[in-house]
């Protein structure tokens, strides 16, 4: 996204000012320059106050990233509010670039003070460790602390400064830092996972090497030889005896290898290094001290130019080539304290500066390699002492900024790449963290569809099971209306049967009542002698009895009839009773059968998902495994690229300096020449004036006539002397040149083997460091494999153990279903059994009419073919219970 698009973003817009910048600061003078920009001395013409203004532009390469670095570091602004941070005014923008305003001009960097004392260390660390501990309260991470980055202010407060590789989150893993002050787990974050706040505390610790011993541990390395140095090998310690105990273990707590030993800020707070007691002006009395010393630089500087300008003045060009060996001498220490003036940010902390004018000598080499690996560079920190009080322009000169624009331009290779490296190792990074978002996304997704398709299975499951339920209440609902229907009819099926029986029965009397009255009157006109009264007495007694009988018959009758009824009604509810019985056995069973069936496809279903997951996970590690090695085989194919051209652009330097020795050869032999030269006439003129002593003395003490032999004597003499001279001065001219040929061929021979030797030492340790990267990466995976596997066994192991829990749980639903429902219809049975005794009936008549009509009740088999088990009703109330019982505990 560009900036354009970018502050349509109404939450990007509001992050910066909509005024005009140039009309706001007045009096703007460059104080530092590095690659990310330059850092201004201004003033506000508001409120009149001294600021700082940092410029960033983001145009050119890169500008997406840098646009993205500068809301990155702006919305960080915001956020910190604290005595021991920069405070924060507001961003402009204007032509592609960004001003930042700080409202506090720190006076200087820790990197521009001269070498320090252990009060004054203890003093900077506890100011930078409460900044600290402020920002991780806060789950931030600053990730670039060294002393340019840690500021002084006129007051004596120190102050952290450079925002532009702090981290909002933590724990983060972006390879983000100053190479000689990362800790090990940055520079393995891609390989090793993340880092959080405790990176600050190594930093810090390698300050305070920084700070006691003028500049960080391994300086004298290439910095990304450096850096596999740092990852690989033991912690640095401070080198000197000096330094008491206290202080001692406090740099060995700070670097500690694995974080994890490593304390935080909260408890290095409560250091007794830091804790000790101390002046409250050891800050400003270090401050004014450094003040004299800068001033003492200057007006040597101006002893040394004045004097230079002088001799041009009165001796020309001759005498400045006779003794320029000399003049060199006296002015090579002058020039390095010249060179060392003006402090940046991103020299050694004090090695810019010393109590002795001659060791300034020594950073001028290393310096500038140093400024070739940081980045972004601390707002306030690239001025020296004396240039950095806003008291006026007098104080403010342009040497620094332009030394530290040639320096930047001298180095700008050596900075590309390291910042070509970094941007490799972000884009890797951004690369790894969106394939392992992409399959996460994969396999979210790849996990709801299966859930989905799980769900979607249960659902028509339930339906299915629903559509089973209601078919079988409208089954049993029929089937009860039907066995209704059926008793009614049966019912009336025998009344119609006993109607007929007794109209037929009510016939057969009149026929026999008829027939036996008859009878009776044949009798009684057999008998004549019977008065006819007696005999119409006796067949009024004998119908009489007759009807009687008759009609204790049809009583009889209908009494059997109504029992039979009421019987066959009884043992037909019964059939009934037992009949729905074996239909609810039936239901049931086909219930069970088909939950059975439907938990044995949704076990099936989710192995088979279970398989899917697995084999999803597995290539998803592969895929991520794969990409991680092809970008550590990039990054190592790199680095040796970034080495080998190193080594060349070395080897090519030390041959530009070698050439350049030898063009400069001819002046230093000339030089030297000329020196011969000089002491030849000076022994000329002396063997001159003694030869004149001597002639003089010999004339005085030779008679007159012997002078002209005296004089042609000493003429002879004096040119054979003359000649041995000229000889002597012949072979000294020879030796010399000879002696300086091989000199130098001695010297260039050894400066290219010791260029060889620590090339070889710097390509053996990236060899080393690759391999370690490569191992480590190798049992990364191996690691990432095992822990797959294991947690596939795991879930497959919980899967069976959940299977078999659900089949368990299933048996035992089905068991207490079978067991209600036989108890159930036990008691039905029992309860109707005993009713009909009530009633009755003897129960043995109904089961021997039930056996009599071929009609036998026998349980359903119940269970799933594999359990094998049936159950038959026993048709006795009392033992039918039991045995069913008996049967399920079976």
């Amino acid at each position: 996204m560009s900036c354009r698009w970018g502050l349509k973003d109404p939450d990007v817009a509001e992050l910066f000012f909509k005024e005009d910048p140039e009309k706001l600061f007045s009096d703007l003078r460059e104080i530092g320059h590095g690659s990310f920009g330059a850092v201004y001395f201004a003033r506000d013409v508001r409120t009149t106050e001294v600021v700082a203004i940092k410029k960033m532009s983001y145009s050119g390469k890169q500008s997406n990233e840098k646009w993205q670095d500068i809301i990155k570091e702006v919305k960080f602004l915001q956020r910190i509010q604290h005595p021991n941070s920069i405070e924060y005014k507001g961003c402009y923008l204007r032509e592609h670039t960004a001003w930042y305003n700080t409202l506090s001009f720190c006076l200087c960097s820790c990197s521009s003070l001269k070498p320090l004392q252990e009060m004054e260390i203890a003093a900077i660390t506890h100011g930078a460790l409460q900044g600290l501990a402020y920002l991780h309260s806060h789950n931030m991470i600053h990730r670039d602390i060294k002393a340019g980055n840690v500021l002084l202010t006129e007051p004596g407060q120190v102050k952290l400064a450079d925002f532009g590789s702090a981290s909002i989150i933590s724990p983060a893993n972006s390879f983000v830092g100053t190479p000689y002050w990362m800790a090990p787990e940055v520079i393995l974050a891609m390989d090793e996972g993340q880092y959080d706040g405790k990176i600050d505390i190594w930093s810090l610790g390698i300050t305070c090497i920084e700070l006691a011993e003028r500049k960080p541990p391994l300086f004298n390395m290439n910095a990304m030889s450096a850096l596999y140095h740092i990852a690989q090998n033991e912690s640095p310690t401070l080198q000197s005896s000096e330094w008491t105990d206290y202080f001692r273990n406090f740099v060995d707590s700070c670097l500690q290898k694995f974080p994890q030993d490593r304390p935080n800020s909260e408890v290095l707070l409560k250091h007794a290094f830091v804790q000790r007691e101390r002046p409250d002006s050891v800050l400003m009395d270090l401050i004014l001290r450094t003040k004299v010393a800068v001033r003492e630089l200057d007006n040597l500087q101006y002893r040394k130019m004045k004097k230079i300008l002088f001799q041009e003045a009165h001796n020309g060009p001759a005498a400045e080539a006779q003794d320029g060996d000399e003049e060199s001498g006296r002015t090579g220490t002058v020039s390095s304290v010249g060179s060392n003036q003006s402090i940046p940010s991103m020299s050694i902390s004090a090695s810019s500066q010393s109590s002795s004018v001659n060791s300034l000598t020594d950073a001028g080499d290393d310096k500038s390699e140093l400024d070739m690996m940081e980045g972004d560079h601390t707002v306030m920190s690239n001025s020296s002492v004396i240039h950095l009080k806003p008291v006026g322009r007098d104080d403010l000169g342009a040497g620094p900024v332009t030394r530290q624009m040639k320096e930047h331009e001298q180095d700008s290779e050596l900075r590309e790449q390291m910042s070509g490296y970094k941007r490799m190792r972000r884009q890797h990074q951004k690369q790894l963290m969106a394939l392992e978002n992409k399959v996460k996304a994969e396999m979210d997704e790849h996990r709801l569809r299966l859930d989905k398709e799980l769900e979607n299975q249960r659902n028509s499951f339930a339906q299915e099971m629903e559509k089973l339920i209601k078919k079988h209440q409208a089954a049993m609902e029929k089937d009860a209306k039907t066995f209704t229907n059926d008793e009614k009819k049966f019912q009336q099926h025998i009344q119609s049967q006993q109607k007929k029986e007794l109209n037929s029965f009510l016939e057969s009397q009149k026929r026999e009542y008829k027939l036996r009255k008859e009878q009776l009157k044949e009798e009684l006109n057999e008998n004549q002698s019977t008065p006819k009264k007696e005999k119409q007495e006796w067949l009024s007694k004998q119908k009489e009895n007759f009807q009687h009988f008759q009609a204790e018959e049809e009583a009889n009758l209908l009494r059997r009839q109504r029992h039979y009824l009421e019987l066959e009604c009884r043992r037909f509810k019964r059939r009934i009773l037992i009949a729905r019985h074996n239909v609810e056995q039936d239901l049931v069973r086909e219930e069970l059968n088909k939950r059975q069936t439907q938990k044995d496809l949704e076990h099936a279903m989710l192995l088979r998902h279970h398989e899917s997951m697995q084999e999803l996970e597995f290539r998803q590690v592969n895929t991520i495994q794969k990409m991680r090695a092809e970008l550590i085989r990039l990054q190592h194919q790199t680095e040796l690229t970034n080495q080998q051209e190193y080594n060349k652009r070395r080897e090519r330097e030390l041959r530009r300096k070698h050439v350049m020795e030898v063009r400069q050869q001819p002046k230093s032999l000339k030089s030297k020449e000329l020196q011969i030269k000089k002491q030849f006439q000076d022994t000329c003129k002396i063997q001159t004036r003694q030869f004149k002593a001597l002639r003089n003395h010999l004339l005085e003490s030779t008679p007159k006539s012997d002078h002209k032999a005296v004089l042609k004597r000493l003429k002879e003499e004096q040119t054979r002397k003359l000649a041995i001279l000229a000889e002597q001065y012949d072979h000294s001219i020879n030796e010399m040149l000879s002696t300086q040929a091989l000199r130098l061929d001695e010297a260039q021979e050894a400066q290219c083997q010791v260029l060889r030797m620590q090339l070889q030492q710097e390509l053996e340790l990236l060899n080393a460091y690759q391999s370690k990267i490569k191992m480590q990466t190798d049992a990364q995976h191996d690691r990432e494999r095992k822990d797959l596997e294991q947690r596939v066994s795991l879930r497959r192991a919980l899967l069976e153990q959940k299977i078999e829990e659900e089949m368990l749980a299933l048996q035992n639903e089905r068991s207490e279903r079978i067991r209600s429902l036989l108890e159930r219809q036990a008691r039905e049975i029992e309860a109707f059994d005993s009713e009909s005794m009530r009633l009755g009936f003897n129960n043995m008549v109904l089961f021997e009419d039930v056996r009599d009509t071929g009609t036998q009740c026998c349980w359903h088999v119940l269970w799933p073919a594999s359990i094998k088990l049936g159950f038959v009703v026993v048709e006795k109330p009392i033992l039918s219970q039991a045995v069913v019982i008996k049967h399920l505990t079976t």
